[in-house]
């Protein structure tokens, strides 16, 4: 299991968006990407495009590592269809991305460690591996013992995150359903992303 022990202040003032929505936002003070004091920055070249676009997915799923976003980008060649919409949706259907989008945690990372540290069931079942694909039907809640701990309790009354369509929380019993898969336009991005250009990318890490 990887864990990401870098600065996460650091990669939010790259992509000039607080895109890991915590609470104190990197932004505030130091708004230039890290080593730009004038905000002129030379035009990329057409690999450094692609680079750019893959750092904002690792990004935006807890900073993946390129070996698991090539794992899931093969999963995506295996099936019949727009590549790029159904590999979005293996990434957005991970456990641990379910558990945030249902506002369990206020952070990725923080839903990395609920994952992990066994607070999670699936249908019922304890789930602690965070790569784990939710599917339509499937209902991803918090273990009883731990609904009442203070950060979930807090994640779910004070987000202002919306739940996406293709989910539907029960805060009654601290659960959430997957209805359907994600499409595109229904998956809460925090910055603009061109996963066209990531494919790309990883294609020529095939």
């Amino acid at each position: 299991m990887v864990r990401y022990t870098g600065s996460k202040n650091r990669i939010a003032r790259r992509f000039g968006v607080n895109i890991f929505t915590r609470a104190r936002n990197p932004l505030l003070h130091k708004a230039n990407p890290p080593g730009m004091h004038t905000g002129r920055r030379r035009k990329k070249s057409d690999y450094g495009l692609q680079l750019e676009e893959k750092q904002k997915l690792r990004a935006i799923y807890g900073m993946l590592t390129q070996k698991q976003l090539i794992k899931n980008y093969r999963e995506a060649l295996a099936y019949k269809g727009h590549t790029a919409e159904i590999f979005m949706q293996t990434l957005e259907c991970r456990l641990d991305n379910i558990v945030y989008r249902l506002r369990f945690a206020p952070t990725i990372f923080a839903a990395h460690q609920l994952v992990s540290h066994n607070h999670i069931f699936v249908n019922g079942k304890r789930v602690n591996i965070r790569s784990f694909k939710v599917k339509p039907g499937m209902v991803v809640s918090i273990k009883p013992a731990s609904q009442k701990l203070k950060m979930i309790e807090q994640s779910i009354s004070l987000s202002t995150r919306e739940i996406p369509e293709y989910l539907e929380l029960d805060e009654t019993k601290t659960s959430g359903t997957m209805n359907s898969l994600p499409a595109l336009d229904q998956i809460p991005l925090p910055l603009i992303l061109n996963v066209p250009l990531v494919c790309e990318f990883l294609s020529h890490s095939l």
